[in-house]
């Protein structure tokens, strides 16, 4: 993705958490999407149906937590999520439990981070071992 907004973010290590986080969840939406569709799904109901079993809170930090044990990220990397999940939360999660919601936020600030750093090929690695994840725990496909 070659984005000419991003241009004006001379630092991600410089922005919150939140914000990383923020555009974290929309880049990692779009390329769930783009997945599902490549899979041939192509009803909205399905799609958004299929959509959520990655970008719930629980996916997320199901994801985060095996990245994290396998030792597939960096320092640098873990210093993102460790930022993403102790940064303060404006809202309350509805569906799932605080330490869940806090991790799948690291996950989407980590995102954010490599989206807004230009690191795309290492975001597409890294989106595609928590698809690989997310499906492995979920039971398939």
């Amino acid at each position: 993705m070659n984005d000419p907004y991003i241009q004006n973010v001379s630092n991600p290590k410089l922005l919150k958490s939140t914000a990383l986080a923020y555009i974290g969840d929309a880049v990692y939406e779009v390329y769930i999407r783009s997945y599902l569709l490549g899979r041939g799904e192509v009803k909205p109901h399905q799609l958004h149906k299929q959509a959520t079993r990655y970008v719930s809170a629980k996916a997320q930090a199901n994801a985060i937590h095996s990245l994290l044990e396998s030792q597939e990220l960096s320092e640098e990397e873990q210093g993102v999520v460790r930022r993403g999940r102790n940064s303060k939360m404006g809202t309350v999660p509805k569906n799932t439990d605080i330490q869940t919601y806090r991790y799948g936020t690291a996950f989407e600030a980590l995102l954010g981070f490599l989206y807004l750093s230009k690191q795309h090929d290492r975001l597409d690695v890294l989106i595609e071992k928590s698809i690989e994840i997310i499906e492995q725990i979920e039971g398939g496909k």
